[in-house]
């Protein structure tokens, strides 16, 4: 099994001088306040409520009620020294039905939040769609219907109208993949279809939303803006030195990555994608223009990164399946350290896709717009035993660290890295997992909503101080308080 190695660095690296930090969030994970200020209802919402989609029966409702919080949270934002926010904007709280009149409480919000980053002088880097779709879309078709990407790009055109005079970073959509195959091949995130087909179609509506909207925001934000759309890309290797496992790592990469990418960045689909697929669908759904209106040239190209991907033929994941076309191909585990997700810890992985994507699709600027990782945190003192309150995590330090040593060996051999942003700022809803998985380097308490720096926050506060990481075991904690 061939994965990519860690190297710990040995001493402390300095990153260029206009190098963005960075943390992120999304809208459905952390606002809260579904039902307030005119918020319409999305599909998150539906399939929250729905009986055994979510661990423990979990909802977004009251999330970390970043709705009501923002302010506190900015000022913890700008206590830690963040240079950036990325947040994304809830669309049923801007348009509740998906079209027509916008809610001007809605986009209050943002107008607030915007105005809050800026003075404590954080950069807003703003998502517009990070999964949540207007319900009234999804009862029309959702993003199987070609005329989403068009309600897409109206509300784009919305909250540009209205941020666009102080917000210079935006992204389309984040994670296309997950929308498509998670949401409407394997059913496990909302809408929770079931359909392979649907779920091809759904991918190509997705990324024609991404440039219908990207024309739209061009046509109303400064010249200066900086649009962008963020991939989660895989990484993924051979489980064997066998052909099988080569032709295993070609389908999975083929639309893991390839079926984004090569649209985007070269204006068409990979051949060997549509060949695979040919029995679920005859991509009749792929109009005459669609890909040159997809591969509009973007200023930065995001990728979220968490883990490797290891594959060999064998029996597949059982149906409904997130990868159409691919029963027989087997998911394997990775041996060593894990997340609490079990997901295998190697920052290899991101060193891979940065060179894949350099050296394939040429010198696009890249920003690494999610990274980071669940672990069983838990908080001692603060009990009125008159301690002040610890979250210790030098696991996730640990992970920071050596996928930063990543980041900035990509850069010190050519590759154009211009940001990295930490997932998460606050520990929130995960989606299927509900409030089972911690990924925040601030801890929340979701009973009494109080909010706990862990150690990785005092840390990640001192690269940010320093441009740059420290030699392992030094750094980060209250002061130069060490890690444990």
């Amino acid at each position: 099994m061939t994965v990519g190695a860690n190297r710990a660095e040995p001493a402390g690296l300095t990153f260029p001088r206009n190098f963005l930090w960075g943390a992120a969030t999304a809208a459905y994970q952390v606002e809260g306040a579904v039902t307030e200020d005119g918020r319409g209802r999305s599909i998150w919402d539906t399939f929250a409520h729905t009986p055994g989609k979510i661990a423990h029966g979990d909802t977004g409702d009251v999330a970390v009620n970043h709705y009501h919080r923002f302010r506190e949270d900015v000022t913890l934002m700008a206590g830690l020294g963040l240079p950036a926010y990325r947040f994304s904007v809830s669309w049923p709280r801007v348009l509740p039905y998906g079209a027509g009149p916008a809610n001007s409480r809605g986009l209050d919000h943002y107008d607030r939040l915007v105005d809050e980053l800026l003075a404590h002088g954080i950069d807003p880097v703003l998502t517009l769609y990070h999964w949540d779709l207007p319900q009234k879309l999804e009862d029309a078709g959702g993003w199987g219907d070609r005329d989403t990407a068009a309600r897409f790009a109206e509300f784009a055109t919305v909250v540009a109208d209205r941020l666009g005079d102080r917000v210079r970073w935006w992204t389309t959509l984040n994670e296309p993949w997950c929308s498509a195959f998670l949401g409407y091949a394997s059913g496990v995130h909302a809408p929770g279809r079931t359909d392979a087909a649907l779920s091809l179609r759904a991918a190509h509506h997705l990324l024609l939303a991404h440039g219908l909207g990207t024309s739209a925001l061009r046509g109303v934000l400064p010249g200066g803006a900086q649009v962008s759309v963020t991939l989660n890309l895989c990484a993924v290797f051979p489980g064997s030195r066998t052909a099988a496992a080569a032709e295993a790592v070609r389908r999975i990469d083929g639309l893991a990555n390839r079926l984004f990418l090569d649209p985007l960045l070269r204006g068409h689909y990979p051949d060997d994608v549509r060949q695979d697929t040919a029995e679920l669908t005859d991509w009749s759904f792929v109009r005459e223009g669609d890909e040159a209106v997809i591969s509009v040239p973007v200023d930065v190209l995001g990728i979220n990164y968490y883990a490797p991907t290891v594959v060999d033929e064998g029996a597949g994941e059982p149906e409904p399946s997130a990868w159409p076309g691919c029963a027989n191909i087997r998911f394997l585990d990775v041996p060593g350290p894990a997340t609490a997700m079990g997901w295998p810890i190697d920052a290899g992985g991101l060193r891979a896709v940065l060179r894949r994507v350099h050296e394939d699709y040429g010198r696009i600027p890249l920003m690494v717009t999610e990274n980071g990782a669940a672990f069983e945190d838990s908080v001692t003192g603060g009990n009125g035993d008159g301690a002040a309150p610890v979250v210790r995590d030098p696991e996730r330090i640990a992970y920071l660290r050596d996928h930063l040593a990543v980041v900035h060996e990509a850069i010190e051999s050519g590759i154009d890295v211009r940001g990295y942003f930490v997932w998460s700022l606050l520990d929130n809803f995960e989606w299927a997992y509900g409030y089972s998985k911690r990924f925040g380097i601030v801890h929340v308490d979701y009973a009494t909503q109080r909010r706990v720096c862990k150690d990785s926050a005092y840390w990640y506060r001192d690269v940010i101080r320093a441009n740059g990481v420290p030699p392992a075991r030094t750094g980060g904690g209250r002061g130069r308080r060490g890690q444990k």
